[in-house]
């Protein structure tokens, strides 16, 4: 009887870890675009200021939270998602119908979006402060100074500002990556051309990649400009129409830095899932084709 390997539930948290240490610098020049209140930089330009002005260890600003927000975050959705599709999968059950992994990511997403929001605010408000005058930087040392100092000085309640954008950003970039690599997966290897190989993990992970980072850029910008505000917005229905007056392009805001990061993160975090499974996962006997 064939076998083959599942992924352990923790796998999607320690895959993103090694995605966001590899994409970093990326989301830190799409928050700073993102936080612009008039197009001054272009990418390049905004790489280059960072740079100059703050050296390149700059691009690093806010890594440690950025790990923690992809712990939190990304190991509760892949998490809920893997196990309760394998769940559903198990036995002579084929795969499961594509809206249901759409309202499964969707689910994972949310549940993770929220768990994810605190540390996910402090890894918005670290790489954000490196283009601040000095006067007006909050000068976290890490991740857990900037949890703490934010519960001390602001309330628990301003831990999970911006958490409602967070957990609807969580659903879509996980129904557009999770859902759709899962969709994209099984196509591919439907056609008989291709194997369960790298260049399969790679080209279905580029196809989610795309839809995610479409789905999701106007809540990604909603959530930047609220996570990072000093009480400006009275809460999402002002952030939305304030960002509106700016023209609809202003949900789009970093699209194009957006989609660099975004879909080689989505790349490099399934390539290292995949080989995480193949390599370490748990045993299961595939008994598709056999009569029990």
């Amino acid at each position: 009887m064939p076998e083959k390997r599942v992924s352990r539930w923790y796998f999607g948290g320690i895959a993103s870890c090694g995605a966001a240490c590899c994409t970093h610098p990326l989301d830190l020049i799409k928050v700073h675009l993102q936080t612009q209140q008039e197009v001054k930089l272009r990418m390049t330009g905004m790489a280059v200021s960072v740079v100059r002005h703050q050296g390149v260890l700059a691009l690093y600003s806010g890594l440690s939270a950025s790990l923690c927000r992809q712990i939190s975050y990304s190991m509760t959705r892949f998490a809920i998602y893997e196990t309760v599709r394998d769940t559903m999968t198990s036995g002579n059950q084929g795969p499961i119908p594509f809206y249901q992994k759409v309202l499964l990511a969707a689910f994972g997403g949310l549940i993770g979006g929220f768990m994810g929001t605190p540390a996910d605010m402090v890894n918005v408000r670290m790489q954000n402060d490196v283009k601040l005058p000095p006067q007006l930087r909050r000068n976290y040392a890490h991740v857990l100074d900037g949890l703490i100092r934010v519960w001390k000085e602001e309330g628990l309640r301003k831990l999970f500002s911006g958490a409602t954008m967070a957990s609807s950003r969580g659903a879509m970039v996980t129904v557009g990556q999770l859902s759709c690599y899962d969709q994209a997966k099984q196509l591919v290897l439907g056609t008989g051309d291709m194997s369960d190989n790298i260049a399969t993990h790679f080209l279905a992970s580029l196809i989610a990649g795309g839809c995610a980072t479409v789905l999701c850029q106007p809540l990604d910008v909603m959530k930047t400009r609220l996570m990072n505000s000093k009480g400006e917005y009275r809460g999402v229905v002002h952030c939305l129409t304030d960002t509106a007056r700016l023209g609809p392009l202003a949900f789009y805001k970093g699209l194009v830095p957006a989609g660099i990061r975004l879909i080689p993160h989505t790349v490099l975090t399934f390539v290292f899932l995949e080989q995480l499974r193949i390599h370490f996962g748990i045993l299961s006997c595939d008994l598709r084709g056999s009569s029990t």
